[in-house]
């Protein structure tokens, strides 16, 4: 996980939909290793689905809305009970899965990304993901799809990487802030693809402000009075000069 500082002014009115290039402007970052291990070998969990038979899943509890049917997440996503989903922290996470004990199963892994929450009975479990129809059939081999989901409960084998979006990071502005509340989903975080912390900080303020998470990948701050000027900076891993905001 890694503290993320946001640092570029813009005033709030411009929080929408906009692509910025930083130039001179300074803005600072501080990673830290995650808690699991990326690519340690593959262990057991238990895998279900959900929605339709080859529906896109969801990104609820995560903030991500119905950009799970969209590139980079194209559909392959899980629910994540809460060894995955970790109160929201685990939102972003890549995991690799692959089926292998049935006769309908494909042995090849496949990539999906922990953007939902499968809460209550997936707890029973040490390690449940709770996967979209179409991410379930791929696990499949060819025309074994309907098969393998009629089963409806399976075992599988997972191990944890690295996130690689084809994407810039992404800040979706919460349809609720306004000039003294910020509310924002980050999504597309290539790396380990979990957020340990936010902070904030404008041209009229001294040093950074904490960011609290409100749920999933979506955080929020409360902004001095009289704040109207946001310090807002990004990174995307390939490109560090480039942050796209658009609204939710």
């Amino acid at each position: 996980m890694f503290t993320f500082h946001m640092a570029q002014s813009l005033t709030f009115s411009t929080v929408v939909t906009i692509l910025l290039v930083l130039t001179d402007y300074g803005f600072c970052m501080n990673f830290k290793s995650i808690n699991a291990s990326l690519a340690g070998g593959f262990a057991s969990a238990v895998a279900t689905w959900y929605g339709d038979p080859n529906g896109s899943g969801s990104g609820g509890a995560c903030g991500f809305e119905n950009d799970v049917a969209n590139p980079t997440y194209n559909s392959l996503i899980s629910a994540g009970n809460q060894n995955l989903f970790k109160y929201g922290k685990g939102c972003g996470a890549c995991y690799e899965v692959k089926c292998t004990q049935n006769a309908q199963c494909s042995g090849s892994p496949i990539k999906v990304t922990i953007t939902d929450e499968c809460p209550g009975a997936c707890n029973n479990d040490a390690v449940h993901f709770d996967l979209s129809g179409k991410a379930f059939g791929y696990l499949a081999k060819p025309g074994q799809a309907d098969a393998l989901r009629k089963l409806g409960r399976i075992t599988i084998e997972y191990q944890r990487v690295q996130c690689s979006y084809n994407a810039r990071l992404t800040f979706k502005i919460d349809k609720g802030s306004n000039p003294y509340y910020l509310a924002f989903a980050i999504e597309y975080l290539s790396g380990d693809g979990e957020i340990g912390s936010v902070e904030i900080s404008s041209s009229n303020s001294n040093g950074w402000k904490a960011a609290q998470q409100s749920f999933g990948a979506t955080w929020k701050v409360d902004l001095p009075s009289g704040i109207r000027v946001l310090i807002l900076s990004g990174l995307q891993l390939s490109n560090p000069k480039q942050l796209l905001l658009h609204k939710m």
